[in-house]
């Protein structure tokens, strides 16, 4: 088991504020955690699949790290939000298979390229990752930047802060 190089340390205790750190240890994560075959199942399967129209998901190192360490998880929301009412969130790729297009026209707009990382827990918003780490939801009432690294994402998400929507500029 290897760990990656990063910006900063996966195995601090400190990462995450109290009550996201707690929901986070509740759903599984610890310190650490890297769970890289499961990754690479991952990788794999949306690497294989094309959909009907012939578009194809891109996997790059960001979306494999994030999901060495947090994938699989199921993550409850801690408490009341702040500013929104907070989302649980299940880490799990493969609910994206069918984003390939999607993922790709929002990557181009961002001048980047997307992979799917996972929902909320009802499933009416898609979690996204870009090549440098940067974290993005897509749902029915439009696009959105959750922060420029999982672990901001993750605190937006479950402590109910509000996201920045992604606008066109004027």
């Amino acid at each position: 088991m290897t760990t990656p190089s990063a910006s900063y340390d996966r195995s601090s205790a400190t990462r995450f504020p109290t009550t996201v750190d707690h929901a986070l240890r509740t759903a599984g994560w610890e310190p650490g955690r890297w769970d890289i075959k499961q990754a690479e199942y991952w990788a794999d399967a949306l690497r294989d699949h094309t959909t009907p129209a012939g578009h194809r998901h891109t996997v790059f190192p960001a979306a494999v790290e994030a999901w060495a360490e947090f994938g699989g998880l199921t993550i409850t929301a801690p408490g009341p939000g702040r500013q929104i009412a907070p989302v649980p969130v299940r880490l799990d790729p493969l609910t994206g298979l069918h984003l390939a297009r999607t993922l790709a026209d929002l990557g181009r707009a961002l001048n980047t390229q997307l992979c799917p990382l996972g929902t909320d827990s009802d499933g009416d918003s898609h979690l996204a990752i870009d090549q440098e780490g940067r974290v993005y939801a897509i749902d029915h009432t439009g696009d959105w930047y959750l922060g420029p690294r999982m672990d901001e994402a993750l605190t937006l998400l479950l402590t109910g802060l509000q996201p920045a929507r992604l606008t066109s500029a004027p």
